[in-house]
């Protein structure tokens, strides 16, 4: 019923940035917060970053003052511009987007698929 897409991933040297998009579409009343995850091989996914609907932003403290999320509710799209980029940001990024559903009642939570950042000389 809602599709997340994700891109912008790929493979950059350290020190260099990249730009991570997530649209969501379908049946799609509002769109609630949404937020950035991560998975790196043989760890557990963790929380990178989350913006509310009101624009209130938090980031884990391994990437604070590097990565900047943002959202355009017209495009139903939050972003993820990552800048100073360390081996250690090597991951599959996931985006995840609470989804008020046009004829459905409540609050949903949807995972893009995901897109693989890697960060290597």
């Amino acid at each position: 019923q809602v599709q997340l897409v994700e891109s912008g991933g790929g493979l950059v040297q350290p020190g260099g940035s990249l730009r991570l998009s997530c649209a969501a579409s379908g049946s799609i009343f509002r769109i609630n917060a949404m937020g950035w995850y991560r998975q790196a091989p043989g760890k557990q996914r963790e929380l990178v970053t989350i913006i509310t609907s009101g624009g209130s932003t938090n980031y884990a403290n391994s990437v604070k003052g590097r990565f900047t999320i943002s959202r355009d509710n017209a495009k139903n799209t939050v972003y993820l511009q990552m800048n100073s980029l360390k081996p250690e940001d090597t991951a599959v990024y996931y985006c995840n987007v609470g989804v008020y559903s046009i004829g459905t009642p409540g609050l949903s939570t949807y995972w893009g698929q995901g897109t693989q950042v890697t960060v290597s000389s």
